[in-house]
């Protein structure tokens, strides 16, 4: 980043009587960032030369409690702001950490400076936002989401011209920003390497954040010079054991194309392409590799040695379900397996992960595409977690009218609208004390029920609607989506405030597409639908079936799959113990069923000779075979060599069901009679 040199005294005289008289700034008289942030300032109503209005501060028990919540930020924070301050004592100057709100936690520096800067309120449990305080470096951090210096006149409001300010944001593993830190002096003092100090130290703070956060997690260092590797210009990735980026340093961000929003949602291989997969087979000695981002950035990697590389690589996740070749375990030999369990290794890392963090209290935000299970994940979650005993109790906020849905959560009194019942309604919220409440599609809630439930997790108690005696609650929160939440936030149409409030994990639920563990999820949705039929046992299922259900995309997930078996176990007979291609819907059977078994290995002999226009040669003819027999063989082979070997088409031409052709098919392969 290349520092803007000062504007003049002349220039900054000049832009300040013009924004007054015009509300404008010129362009040419200022950067552009200082621009904006003055204009924003004379927008919120503050005037450049009048005394400073009544500001907010903190009294002493809401800075304690501002302090509590950002405990880690400051435990970290401060072994960094101790090191810079020594490196600037008795220069007239002070080191101040922010939170995300522009409240100052902490402050060190020479003493006459800071009775200098208690003037302004330069102070912890002050607020330095932009709306309040003017152009600052701090304030201005925030509104512009970089790192700023604002010195002497360049402050907007006159009283704070005696100051030279550098501040840089301070940002989250996964991407949120956490603080601003500053450096701050008397600015007849100012040094232009104050900017790259402060960088610097942010840099350094955010490398602790992320280490204190990953402690586990395979860590991957990245930077373009192999000499560079283990510096504080390094970039930080953490992964899981299967390969998902679950944390980022904002430079590993930078060089990596990352967004905030992918952190979680997003695996190696999608920004190192096939070079993530040469990191798999690489010894975990500590030898720095070269590799070649999605964007074409070179850069050298080095993992360490002590985090020896589990499986994060062992079968890349967007890849992991078996191929279609491969001999699939026959269902009738798995006994039944207990409720919820799963041998998906994502799936498996994030129940771990989740009932950990639950333990705590924090809540849990699962998101992934519909039908991906989200629901039963949450369940399982509850039943596994130290609420079980308790209530869980589930609200799909899409599906609940807009007039409806306020009633249904927070409750109500008797009488408090039309309709109402006479003695009131608890709310589902009230329901789940005790237990766990999960609102699924939570992306969908209006925009004033927002700020309702906000008050909610807050204040853990709950006002029912005509109401107001509050009744305390106590339930452990699990919210699930299919939306993007982050863009949702980006475009206003969630409040970021609850979702950094629902977000304490983010778990993304993969597609069934991405699951290696089909042949479970069948076995174990074959076992419920048995039970809920009421039949003695569960089926089985043909092989070449589950390999075909195996080659699907599933587009509509487990309530896809789940909807297919129920089908195909209703259609099963009442003394048939095994489902084949006859059992299934007709949907199905054009995706799933015909295009995959014209390349089946074990009919490829058989349709291979229809396709050359003749019998295959070792097509089994028995002795005695009728007229009858080969008329009908040669009308399949006719049928399926005309139809190109669409089963679908052939079974038309032939007048038959493609049950019947299939089955036919199958004794041809057999050698029995047609």
């Amino acid at each position: 980043m290349q520092l803007t040199p000062q504007p003049s005294a002349d220039r900054l005289v000049e832009a300040r009587r013009h924004l007054l008289e015009s509300g404008e700034v010129p362009p040419g008289l200022l950067r552009d960032d200082l621009a904006r942030s003055w204009m924003r300032s004379q927008q919120a109503g503050l005037s450049p030369i009048d005394a400073l209005a009544a500001t907010p501060v903190s009294n002493a028990s809401q800075l304690r409690q501002a302090l509590s919540v950002e405990s880690d930020l400051l435990a970290h924070a401060r072994p960094v702001m101790e090191f810079v301050y020594d490196q600037m004592r008795d220069s007239g100057s002070m080191v101040l950490l922010a939170d995300a709100r522009g409240l100052l936690l902490h402050n060190l520096g020479d003493a006459d400076f800071l009775e200098r800067a208690d003037r302004v309120a330069l102070r912890p449990g002050a607020l330095w936002l932009e709306e309040q305080r003017g152009t600052n470096a701090i304030g201005t951090t925030l509104a512009e989401g970089k790192a700023v210096v604002v010195q002497g006149a360049e402050h907007y409001l006159e009283r704070n011209s005696f100051l030279t300010c550098a501040a840089a944001p301070v940002m989250a593993p996964d991407g949120r920003l956490r603080g601003v830190l500053d450096i701050s002096g008397d600015q007849r003092n100012h040094h232009p390497h104050t900017f790259a100090l402060v960088r610097s130290a942010a840099r350094m703070i955010e490398d602790r954040l992320f280490h204190a956060r990953h402690p586990q997690d395979l860590l991957l260092r990245l930077h373009p010079h192999a000499e560079g590797l283990g510096s504080v210009g390094e970039g930080l990735v953490a992964l899981s054991e299967d390969g998902w980026i679950m944390g980022a340093n904002a430079i590993a961000q930078q060089w990596l194309g990352l967004t905030s929003a992918q952190i979680g949602a997003t695996t190696l291989d999608r920004v190192l392409g096939p070079h993530a997969m040469r990191l798999q087979s690489l010894p975990a000695t500590g030898i720095p590799t070269r590799v070649v981002t999605m964007q074409g950035q070179n850069l050298f990697v080095r993992d360490e040695p002590e985090r020896r590389r589990r499986v994060w690589a062992t079968a890349n996740p967007t890849k992991a379900r078996p191929a279609p070749a491969a001999p699939q375990p026959t269902l009738a030999a798995r006994p039944p397996r207990p409720r919820g369990t799963h041998d998906d290794p994502r799936i498996l890392l994030a129940m771990q992960r989740s009932l950990k963090v639950q333990a705590q209290g924090i809540a849990v935000l699962l998101q992934g595409e519909s039908g991906t299970g989200k629901e039963v994940f949450a369940r399982t979650l509850h039943a596994d977690g130290e609420r079980s005993t308790g209530p869980f109790v589930a609200v799909n906020c899409a599906a609940l009218p807009e007039t409806l849905i306020e009633a249904e959560l927070f409750g109500y009194v008797g009488g408090a609208f039309t309709g109402a019942r006479r003695e009131g309604a608890p709310g589902r919220i009230r329901q789940a004390d005790g237990g766990t409440l999960f609102l699924d599609e939570i992306g969908d809630m209006p925009l004033a029920l927002q700020a309702r439930l906000l008050r909610v997790l807050q204040d853990r108690e709950v006002v029912p609607v005509g109401g107001c005696t509050p009744v305390p609650v106590d339930f452990v929160l699990v919210c699930a989506t299919h939306h993007q939440l982050r863009e949702a936030v980006t475009r206003h149409e969630f409040r970021e405030d609850l979702y950094w409030r629902i977000n304490g994990l983010t778990v993304q639920l993969p597609p069934l597409r991405e699951r290696g563990d089909l042949v479970e999820l069948i076995d174990d949705m074959l076992h419920s639908l048995a039970h809920d039929m009421k039949r003695a046992q569960a089926p089985s299922m043909a092989d070449e079936v589950v390999q075909a259900l195996s080659q699907h995309p599933w587009p509509g997930n487990l309530r896809q799959l789940h909807a297919a078996l129920r089908t195909a176990c209703a259609l099963l007979g009442p003394h048939d113990e095994e489902l084949d291609w006859e059992h299934f819907s007709e949907d199905l059977w054009d995706d799933v069923f015909s295009k995959p078994y014209r390349e089946e290995p074990e009919l490829v002999t058989v349709l291979s000779g229809y396709a050359a226009g003749g019998a295959p040669a070792d097509t089994p003819q028995p002795d005695g075979e009728t007229n009858l027999k080969r008329l009908s063989s040669r009308a399949i082979e006719q049928a399926i060599r005309a139809s190109s070997g669409n089963m679908s088409d052939a079974a038309r031409r032939l007048g038959i069901s493609r049950n019947t052709l299939y089955r036919r098919l199958k004794q041809i392969k057999s050698g029995q009679a047609v």
